[in-house]
């Protein structure tokens, strides 16, 4: 199991299980968080099969924080179109792939201080989050 900053400013956890799994267990750590608010949870791969296309098992899971977020959005509210947070998870022959926007990069993307201090907040419950998904 790997962590890893990627160029497009994502940051990826590699880990075990099915995406199904992984994605029971990130739902259950938002919901067991009274601060998180589950918002959706998308099949990407069900959306594909209705339309007769394959599409590896892939998921999407949009969660918030407001006490967090809008601190932010007041900085830059342009951040407001990457919020809520969202983790993508796929399914690969060798596990699962749990991916999150970096707030670093969202941070340069929207012109936000880079010592704003929900960004460390923020970081740290994503790859706490993202670890629960994975496994870790």
């Amino acid at each position: 199991m790997t962590q890893d900053s990627l160029p497009n400013g994502l940051i990826e956890t590699t880990g075990s299980g099915t995406t199904a799994e992984a994605a029971d267990r990130l739902v259950a750590a938002i919901e067991g968080n009274e601060k998180l608010r589950l918002i959706a949870r998308v099949d990407h791969s069900a959306g594909a099969e209705s339309v007769g296309l394959e599409l590896a098992p892939t998921t999407e899971v949009f969660f918030g924080n407001p006490a967090l977020g809008t601190p932010l959005m007041h900085i830059a509210p342009t951040v407001a179109i990457d919020l809520p947070q969202k983790m993508l998870i796929i399914e690969t022959d060798a596990g699962v792939r749990v991916l999150h926007n970096d707030p670093a990069y969202l941070a340069e993307r929207h012109g936000i201080p880079a010592d704003a201090p929900q960004l460390g907040v923020v970081a740290g419950a994503l790859q706490n989050l993202a670890n629960v998904a994975a496994g870790i």
